[in-house]
């Protein structure tokens, strides 16, 4: 028993401690930021995709649908600033609270940090690839043939209970209220139509769709009014009828030509245009700048007292501000053939490279350099 007290603890045992401890507050920094920019997401989208909704450009039981296919296409771009942010913070907490100190203290280098933050950053680089070239394009192309099939809807199918509508031809506008409980069934209609040069009105207690023997849709107006005159005449007529049928014009679906964003990693590859090149290049930033920010995070975490503690939240921001907008620089550079697509795709990924040895080294000679090899 006093043979066992002696002896020192061993020094893997003690790094596997400190490992499983900064794994464990990364992943609760990342799912905590995670959600919090999701959140955020998720009402940004919502309440445009609800107004198209009252608008009737898209149907409500569409909205869910589209919103689905959109989050899918930021997740990369979510999933990266969460592993940015999520370095960032834990290691700041770490100078804060003077670990930082005692890790000096005990022969360790900033290095060091270097293994357990990618192996944290590992699946989630996995996925953010996955995402950017798999399946962000298909969320895209699934989302434009779903908004297509909308499209296609006939006039009366678009109409939303309580918001007036105008048809496709501009000739007619609608207004009704929906029946609570009645499939198929409005009341209190209101049409206005233009036919001839004439200005006609039709108000109507009820109305339903009905289908002919030919496949010809109509919209049935029960127990109503006509008014019809020309506009600026003190001469109208007005017409009243137990039901008249109007016939629902149906509409075709757009034929779109593909964007980039819809177009497959494969379909790229094999149509090496510029501006498939310039959106190649964007799905292949995703990961690379994603794991080069979160190596980035390690020596931009470091906080001096005597500058503020907010000081490296503020280069961090600046840092990445700068190089995603000079991505999205470079993959329009690209697609407009101002620049090869070796020197747009990797050549800002390489200044970054430059930053981040340089931010290290800066921090490493603080210390001591040879704990770089240690």
């Amino acid at each position: 028993m006093i043979d066992y007290l002696r002896v020192p603890p061993k020094k893997q045992n003690a790094g596997m401690i400190f490992r499983r401890a900064l794994l464990r507050e990364l992943a609760t920094s990342a799912a905590a930021t995670f959600l919090v920019l999701l959140g955020i997401s998720v009402t940004t989208q919502l309440v445009r995709l609800l107004g198209q909704a009252a608008s009737g450009m898209i149907t409500s039981t569409g909205v869910v649908a589209l919103l689905g296919f959109t989050l899918v296409g930021y997740l990369p771009i979510l999933l990266s600033v969460t592993l940015f942010i999520a370095v960032l913070m834990t290691l700041t907490r770490s100078y804060r609270d003077s670990e930082m100190v005692v890790w000096f203290s005990c022969g360790q280098g900033l290095s060091r940090w270097i293994s357990p933050v990618l192996k944290f950053a590992a699946p989630l680089l996995l996925i953010i690839a996955l995402l950017s070239l798999l399946l962000s394009p298909w969320a895209v192309e699934k989302s434009e043939e779903f908004r297509r099939q909308m499209d296609s809807r006939d006039d009366v199918a678009q109409v939303t209970p309580g918001v007036f509508h105008e048809s496709r031809r501009a000739d007619r506008v609608y207004l009704v209220e929906e029946v609570p409980g009645k499939s198929n069934l409005v009341a209190n209609v209101f049409v206005s139509s233009s036919q001839n040069g004439k200005d006609g009105v039709m108000v109507a207690q009820s109305g339903f769709q009905e289908t002919a023997v030919n496949g010809d849709r109509f919209l049935v107006l029960l127990n109503g009014r006509r008014y019809e005159g020309e506009p600026g005449s003190p001469e109208y007529k007005i017409f009243e009828f137990e039901r008249y049928a109007m016939r629902i014009e149906t509409g075709e679906a757009v034929d779109r030509a593909p964007t980039t964003k819809m177009l497959s990693t494969l379909e790229l590859l094999r149509e090496p245009t510029p501006r498939n090149l310039g959106e190649l290049s964007w799905r292949v930033g995703l990961p690379a700048s994603a794991l080069l920010l979160c190596l980035l995070a390690i020596p931009l975490s470091f906080v001096n007292p005597r500058a503020g503690r907010s000081m490296n939240i503020v280069l961090a921001i600046l840092v990445y501000m700068i190089y995603s907008n000079v991505l999205s620089i470079m993959q329009a550079s690209i697609a407009q053939s101002r620049i090869d697509v070796v020197t747009g795709m990797w050549g800002v990924h390489a200044a970054m490279l430059l930053l981040l040895l340089g931010m290290f080294y800066r921090r490493l000679s603080v210390f001591s350099l040879w704990r770089l090899f240690r």
